[in-house]
């Protein structure tokens, strides 16, 4: 939203320079994007006089020219074929710099005579594109300030322009008036009433209006309309031109100036059609669907079932709400207008302009929604200016439907802006301020003006009140405690065990990715998901239509995509909930991580490998380690099908309770998610790792043991489809207090035990705690393992 400082002041008395307007602007939420001031710019030029003007000695097209100016007679070379003794000029000393040619003046030498200076021309100054001969001024004193003389005799070239943001919730900030409003209230100056007074009709309106039935209660409410007759429509005064060009519109005649004046004034979009043109009378109604119409942007565009269209007799005539036809147009032969002023729903204006792919002014005031009440007196402000600048009598007024009807009322209490935003209003002050932002109040009910549609609450209220008092005068203040002493944790156990969970991961070499929770039904399926329970009823896009029923899909499709554009090697982790179900309970914790390619870049020494599922195990166990899980843990088989079924393993505390899985990606899903291997990774569940028995924070006491530790190999003859962690968890349940470890060392096959058979050699580490063991001790053990081992797996000890 860009407006001119002078256009301000048209509806705000105020003292405040640009730069004070601008600074309350972004204080009070319509943050300024920038301020264009001429006066910045050309502060240094200063007025000067030509004495005389000779011709230069060695080039035909220039002069020498003694001029006097406020740091005293100098000597200027210039080229302008006007450049005479007598005229008043404007100067650039040397030193100054010259915008319209990004030149910053020195002293210089042309053919051999210097110039002390510049005497300029308006696109120079880029006050205009005229360049054919210096500026000529037909007044001003020497050593004046230029920009001084241009804001007495030509302001519009020296009006600041002042560009606003505009959040959705502020529509009533999209015209200058409104702007002032919120100036006022802040105490910046006061408002000029917008005195509207209505326009008499001296005859009936040849033209009448009728909307839809359809449409009375939600896209149309309220249509206005009137004909003016007699209009002279040619270009608007410069005044108006000058307004229209420095907000960045373009002047076409008077009559569409007007409507576009009054759109960025009072945010109150209008239409005028050439009423010659119109066949019969005009009718809102819903397009069937087919209808074409060649806009005023010379585009054609069909219309969907369900967009509103204004037709005549003939057709569409325009898109409701959003852009006029170019058949109906005003042209400088229009002598008849149909002057229209309606409210339209701001959801059909946005559904049709979005689906049309037509931006423009009246589109974005309208989808936001603008004043329903201001459409009557829109339409009279819009016609003393049609009156005042093209001539003409107008009729009287047509119309269909009422102004919708926004009154509501909310309570006002003002010990509420202490404990909801943490400032001190006196009361009066409170009531003060939304009196002046056009709230009425009642007792201490506070009732929103028609234009605030935002407001919706008490709260909304609140906000108003601290928005207009300044939050830049909030005191930071600490929180009171709650209780005395050491302060409890913030964290919660879970939460502290993910934030270790995730600097660990860092630690070990992975990169961190945060991926969408929502994946494609083929993904989802491949990780046993994608059903009716995890799909989402108003997905994004068609590629993210499920709930991920796991985190590792997530990587896998960043591992691609970083695949695809060269880079093969990764490390990637992910801390994220997954979901086995739709309810917001059917959901779990998972740290997933994932290692695709080589350990490392190529080198002379080949230490490079690629990674396997050593690695996976490997971090995953650290990370287990670093998060509190027990120590001892069984590896087993049996993990779901997305992993290789024979390059696997599950950490375990029991059959039930898994920590993690680590192990190759299975071939069928690298290859469905397109990710080149090999790629291994791991999926730990923080939540199911059991809460330390001691939750003390200080590091327990180190325990060693003063008596000797015994080690004893043992070889059992087993099947040949045995697995070897088969029989060192049997061994190690021997004695789980006296054994420490069980360590496989060796594995034979073939030889004289036979193609069905095998040998597994394990090493088990027993540590006394109360007394060294003796031989029977030792013996005693070797039974208990040689018995596990056998009852589990079928082995016997071999000779």
């Amino acid at each position: 939203m860009k407006f001119t400082l002078s256009w301000l002041k048209d509806h705000l008395e105020t003292e405040a320079d640009v730069a004070e307007i601008g600074e309350t602007l972004t204080d009070l939420g319509l943050e300024v994007e920038g301020i264009s001031n001429p006066a910045e710019r050309l502060g240094a030029f200063t007025i000067g006089k030509v004495i005389s003007a000779e011709k230069h000695p060695d080039a035909d097209r220039l002069s020498v020219c003694q001029v006097a100016t406020d740091q005293g007679e100098k000597q200027i070379i210039c080229g302008a074929p006007n450049a005479r003794a007598g005229i008043t000029v404007v100067v650039a000393h040397p030193g100054t710099y010259i915008p319209g040619i990004d030149t910053t003046i020195q002293v210089g030498k042309i053919r051999g005579v210097e110039s002390h200076g510049m005497m300029c021309s308006e696109r120079e100054m880029e006050l205009s594109d005229e360049h054919d001969g210096i500026i000529e001024l037909p007044s001003g004193e020497v050593g004046d300030r230029f920009v001084d003389w241009l804001a007495a005799h030509d302001p519009a070239k020296a009006d600041p322009v002042i560009e606003i943001a505009i959040t959705p919730n502020r529509q009533d900030a999209l015209g200058v008036h409104g702007i002032a409003r919120d100036l006022a209230a802040r105490g910046l100056g006061r408002l000029k009433p917008l005195e509207i007074a209505p326009v008499p009709g001296s005859f009936e309106s040849p033209i009448t209006v009728t909307i839809d039935e359809t449409l009375k209660t939600g896209g149309c409410p309220h249509f206005t309309g009137r004909v003016i007759r007699g209009v002279k429509n040619g270009p608007s005064p410069q005044w108006l031109q000058d307004r229209l060009k420095a907000i960045g519109l373009r002047p076409i005649s008077a009559l569409v100036d007007i409507t576009n004046f009054v759109t960025y004034d009072q945010n109150r979009p209008l239409h005028v059609f050439d009423a010659d043109i119109v066949q019969g009378n005009l009718r809102v109604h819903p397009a069937t669907g087919g209808e074409t119409i060649l806009a005023l942007d010379e585009k054609e565009y069909t219309f969907a079932p369900g967009m509103m269209a204004i037709s005549d007799e003939n057709g569409a005539e325009s898109i409701a709400g959003i852009m006029g036809g170019a058949h109906s147009g005003c042209t400088e032969d229009t002598v008849t207008v149909f002057l229209e002023s309606a409210y339209w729903d701001p959801v059909t204006i946005a559904r049709t302009g979005r689906a049309l792919k037509i931006n423009s002014d009246a589109r974005y005031r309208f989808e936001r929604g603008v004043d329903p009440a201001h459409t009557l007196p829109g339409l009279e402000a819009a016609t003393r200016m049609i009156l005042d600048l093209c001539g003409g009598e107008a009729s009287e007024v047509v119309q269909d439907g009422a102004p919708v009807d926004l009154s509501r009322a909310y309570r006002l209490d003002t010990d509420h802006v202490q404990s909801l935003v943490g400032m001190t209003i006196p009361a009066d002050e409170q009531r003060r301020t939304l009196e002046s932002l056009g709230f009425t109040l009642s007792g201490d009910m506070a009732s929103p003006p028609s234009w605030r549609h935002d407001v919706l609450g008490a709260a909304d209220l609140v906000e108003e009140v601290a928005r207009i008092a300044s939050l830049t005068k909030l005191e930071a203040k600490p929180m009171p405690r709650m209780s005395t002493g050491v302060s409890r944790p913030v964290l919660t156990p879970l939460q502290r065990r993910e934030q270790i969970a995730r600097r660990t991961a860092a630690g070990l070499g992975y990169n961190e990715c945060v991926t969408y929770s929502f994946i494609d039904a083929r993904s989802a399926a491949l990780f046993s998901g994608g059903t009716d329970e995890t799909r989402l009823e108003n997905p994004i896009s068609s590629e993210m239509s499920h709930m991920r029923p796991a985190v590792l899909p997530g990587l896998l499709q960043a591992a691609a995509k970083n695949q695809a554009r060269g880079f093969m090697d990764l490390a990637l982790f992910e801390v994220g909930p997954a979901f086995h179900g739709g309810e917001p309970q059917e959901q779990h914790l998972q740290l997933c991580g994932l290692l695709v390619g080589r350990t490392g870049p190529k080198d002379v020494h080949g230490a490079a490998r690629p990674v396997d599922l050593y690695d996976a195990k490997a971090d995953a166990e650290a990370i287990l380690s670093a998060i509190g899980a027990p120590a001892k843990a069984q590896i087993l088989r049996g993990a779901r099908e997305w992993w290789h079924p024979g390059r696997h393993g599950m950490i375990c505390l029991g059959p039930k309770k898994v920590l993690a899985v680590f192990g190759e990606v299975h071939p069928r899903v690298l290859e469905a998610m397109d990710v080149k291997g090999p790629a291994v990774g791991f999926t730990i569940w923080p939540e199911e790792i059991p809460a330390a028995r001691n939750s003390q924070s200080t590091r327990p006491a180190l325990h060693l043991n003063d008596l000797q530790a015994v080690e004893r190999d043992y070889a059992f003859v087993v099947d040949a489809d045995v697995e070897a962690i088969n029989v060192a968890n049997a061994a190690a349940g021997a004695d789980k207090v006296l054994i420490e470890t069980v360590r496989v060392f060796d594995e034979f096959v073939g030889g004289a035990l036979g193609g069905d058979k095998k040998s597994l050699a394990i090493t088990v580490r027993m540590q006394p705690t109360e007394k060294t063991l003796t031989e029977g001790d030792i013996e005693a053990v070797s039974a208990k393992i040689v018995e596990k081992v056998g009852k589990a797996t079928g082995g016997v000890l071999r000779g």
